[in-house]
């Protein structure tokens, strides 16, 4: 299905890796190992893992905790050892991330054109609420919808159904923005339009369906809406 910008209502963006960047723990990380890129890389991965293997066995915890344990064992992986005290310092770099260049500027043209906006995450509540008051987003957002709310993550449909009856429109009149390659698919499935912003220029994976719309920047998505 090709982008249909006249039948969007509502925008929904995911949160780490498309509104902040989750590669900035490696500047902390930087601090204690040689090897922060390959730490954060590992970190990211497993904790996306925990939360499919999670969806899969009907086990559910926040994603925070989840991230707690995908640090210890990346560091383990890689043979790095920090004490508990050092590790969640680090773990607290979540809290404070950084927004992305062209966020700012994407959401306020389309705040601006009346769309209303929000963020569906697996991150906690609050994960969510620092990350929208650090990032100083609220002014554009109208809402946050978090993985607790339905105790599912994100590629299951649930917590994108969920976000749509939140949000107060059918799915189809949701543009719904991430850079997960595993985010957009999972929208596109339970009904959504999908928007992939491919921010680490790689691969669509191997399925029958392609993003609705592929973009480069948040500009991007505003200007096909044309605002």
């Amino acid at each position: 299905m090709s982008f249909d910008s006249d039948a969007v209502e509502a925008v929904a963006f995911d949160s780490y890796g498309t509104v902040v960047d989750v590669t900035a723990v490696e500047g902390p990380l930087s601090e204690y190992t040689d090897r922060a890129e390959e730490v954060s890389k590992l970190w990211r991965e497993r904790s996306l893992q925990y939360a499919m293997v999670g969806n899969a066995i009907e086990e559910y915890d926040s994603f925070y905790a989840m991230n707690r344990h995908a640090f210890r064992y990346a560091l383990d992986e890689v043979g790095v050892d920090l004490s508990e005290d050092d590790r969640e310092d680090v773990l607290s770099t979540y809290h404070e991330l950084p927004v992305f260049d062209d966020v700012r500027e994407g959401m306020e043209r389309l705040d601006d054109a009346g769309y209303d906006l929000y963020i569906v995450s697996n991150g906690s509540e609050d994960m969510l609420d620092s990350m929208v008051d650090h990032g100083n987003l609220g002014e554009y957002l109208t809402d946050t919808v978090s993985a607790d709310e339905v105790e599912r993550f994100k590629p299951e449909a649930d917590l994108y159904r969920h976000a749509a009856e939140r949000i107060g429109v059918p799915t189809e009149n949701v543009a719904f923005t991430a850079a997960g390659w595993w985010d957009v698919p999972g929208a596109i499935h339970a009904g959504m339009q999908g928007v992939w912003i491919n921010r680490q220029d790689t691969l669509w994976g191997p399925y029958e369906t392609d993003p609705d719309l592929t973009i480069e920047t948040f500009g991007d998505l505003a200007d096909e809406l044309g605002v």
